[in-house]
């Protein structure tokens, strides 16, 4: 995105960045391309290849996206039959129609990513609405669960913030659990486990300020 930015003529771009290191998960020239796309399936952190996925998990911002693969790599482990598609949004104005706005995408693009029945559950860095605003004309919006910005916190952990507007890798798994029909029988045992986690983790940070360093260390583990 900072590549497109720098590149462009007659736009005024605004680029807002931290100062603390974060992860990478494309080369640069796969980045580009996303970035030129504006949205797109990430292969590597999804295992639907070849099939129907059951639930959507999309990302959008960076500490979003982090836990959105997070909660997948959760997902992957506890239910290896679970087929997930991740998809990364980096373009908002993606979402909207192409005949509303000329980033826009066609009916048929958008359904193709998004499916036309299977939940999605989209992590925000934003409030929550906004995505409801740009698709709700969309065929799948009903089955939309946006997670965002519910401007809970304070001076908190990382984890602790997201665990405070639920956009943390613990609620977003128990969101799949929630709205996947497979798992609603079989996946009461991993959401207890998630409930206590969440506590767990709240716990921890309370106590040393910081979190613990399978967080703070954490690292997608598929290759």
């Amino acid at each position: 995105m900072a590549d497109h930015c720098l590149r462009s003529v007659d736009y005024v771009n605004v680029i807002v960045a931290d100062k603390r290191p974060h992860l990478l998960y494309l080369d640069m020239d796969s980045a580009v391309r996303h970035c030129e796309k504006g949205i797109g399936i990430w292969p590597w952190a999804s295992n639907d290849q070849g099939g129907e996925p059951d639930v959507v998990m999309v990302g959008a911002g960076d500490v979003l996206t982090m836990e959105a693969l997070a909660a997948t790599a959760i997902l992957r482990e506890k239910f290896p039959e679970l087929k997930i598609r991740f998809i990364n949004v980096v373009d908002l104005f993606r979402m909207m129609p192409n005949t509303e706005h000329p980033h826009g995408m066609t009916e048929r693009d958008f359904d193709s990513l998004f499916t036309t029945d299977k939940p999605v559950i989209f992590n925000f860095h934003g409030y929550p609405w906004l995505i409801h605003k740009l698709a709700y004309r969309r065929t799948n919006h009903p089955n939309f669960h946006v997670r965002g910005y519910k401007e809970k916190g304070n001076i908190n952990t990382p984890l602790e913030l997201a665990i405070r507007n639920q956009v943390d890798r613990f609620n977003l798994a128990i969101d799949v659990i929630d709205r996947v029909p497979a798992l609603s029988n079989t996946g009461g045992h991993v959401k207890e486990w998630l409930k206590d986690q969440i506590l767990e983790h709240l716990a921890y940070a309370h106590e040393y300020g910081v979190d613990k360093p399978e967080i703070s260390n954490w690292r997608w583990p598929y290759d």
